[in-house]
């Protein structure tokens, strides 16, 4: 397995922010992670890439758990966040090299993925502005630049289309599928529920931090007696909806942190 969640739980000042969370993701499947707002997506992901520590559990990735031996889990880790948050006065080129050198990466391999995946993404002609004249978009496009760079083994990727055209959504979610179809493997949290619907092998249903479904479409559909487009079972199935889960983590690097 490539990601193994063992009856984890997080809670936080009395408040169950995920309870006893158990998940098991194989090597090459595309994972959707979905639930209402505060349903513990959030927290789960900060657990998962070593920003949180759970309260009780473990976290397994690759073989490597990621609290006994995190150097070693984090470098099998690829983490987007919905919201980058970048060094500024760097520019692109600048920024994709400072984490190719974190992670010894040769020069000239990070000078292919720049050519490769700046030329893929339309950053080619600002690789050399500074980041704090990018737009949210191309923040984002960035970061997938980079976490391509290192060839992570798992990507964890919240809300990967912020801020993206309709073009550079399509080139991502066709970078998405053929990195999973070469073997990597994704653990992807969304709104979007036409993303997962299109790209999930599997998917997971969470609310107040317990797994509620786990499984595909067409066995949710199955689950509730009928058929219907994920939304409407998206829907009926997380009715009672969520209180919101509470921020205790703020600003923090996206791609730094996976080789620290």
């Amino acid at each position: 397995m490539m990601l193994e969640i063992s009856t984890v739980s997080k809670d936080y000042d009395g408040f169950n922010a995920v309870v006893d969370l158990d998940l098991s993701i194989p090597t090459g499947e595309f994972f959707c992670f979905l639930g209402p707002n505060g349903a513990g997506k959030t927290t789960t992901i900060k657990m998962i890439t070593g920003l949180l520590k759970p309260t009780s559990g473990s976290i397994v990735i690759d073989g490597q758990n990621i609290q006994e031996n995190p150097i070693q889990a984090k470098r099998r880790i690829g983490y987007i966040p919905d919201t980058p948050y970048l060094y500024e006065k760097l520019s692109g080129r600048e920024f994709l090299n400072f984490i190719g050198d974190l992670y010894e990466i040769p020069r000239s391999e990070q000078d292919e993925a720049l050519e490769r995946y700046f030329s893929v993404f339309g950053l080619l002609e600002n690789a050399d502005k500074l980041i704090e004249n990018y737009s949210h978009g191309m923040r984002q496009k960035l970061c997938f630049a980079v976490a391509f760079m290192h060839k992570p083994k798992l990507l964890v990727i919240d809300e990967p289309m912020v801020g993206l055209d309709p073009r550079s959504a399509r080139t991502l979610k066709n970078l998405l599928r053929e990195f999973c179809e070469n073997g990597g493997t994704i653990f992807l949290s969304t709104h979007l529920l036409y993303i997962a619907q299109e790209l999930a092998d599997r998917l997971g249903i969470v609310t107040h931090g317990r797994m509620k479904f786990l499984g595909t479409t067409e066995e949710l559909g199955r689950q509730l007696s009928r058929e219907a487009n994920l939304e409407d079972l998206f829907l009926e199935l997380t009715e009672d909806g969520c209180t919101e889960e509470p921020d205790l983590v703020g600003g923090m690097p996206s791609l730094t942190a996976e080789a620290s």
